[in-house]
């Protein structure tokens, strides 16, 4: 989420296990886990926490996140810094449904949709 923050802007809270109420209910060992991160940018929300199911995280491509940005500065900025140590699968281009569009998979295996309408 730091990575994320540092690319989008914005201000990033971060709340443990070990933070909450029911700390004292839960193993020592997941304490330092995240229960809630919240990114938040003006319109833009981005929530998470590394807590999963005991058999652990499987990746996949089984979804995007999409960021509809506000001005193509704005998406060639996000474009790369999101795609730093990752791969950039489709770089930004003008589409034939009239936007500027591309899509990445960043660092961490997480693949966005970088989309700016000017008719917006």
């Amino acid at each position: 989420m730091i990575f994320y923050r540092d690319c989008l802007g914005g201000e990033l809270t971060l709340e443990t296990i070990g933070e909450t109420e029911f700390a004292d209910r839960m193993p020592n060992v997941i304490k330092r886990s995240i229960m809630h991160a919240v990114l938040a940018k003006d319109e833009l929300v981005i929530m998470g926490t590394d807590m999963v199911e005991e058999r652990g995280l499987i990746k996949g491509n089984s979804i995007s996140l999409m960021l509809n940005c506000n001005s193509e500065e704005e998406a060639k900025a996000y474009y790369d810094k999101l795609s730093a140590g990752g791969k950039a699968s489709h770089p930004l281009q003008q589409t034939f449904w009239g936007t500027l569009f591309g899509d990445l998979t960043d660092r961490f295996g997480n693949n966005w949709l970088i989309n700016y309408d000017k008719n917006r």
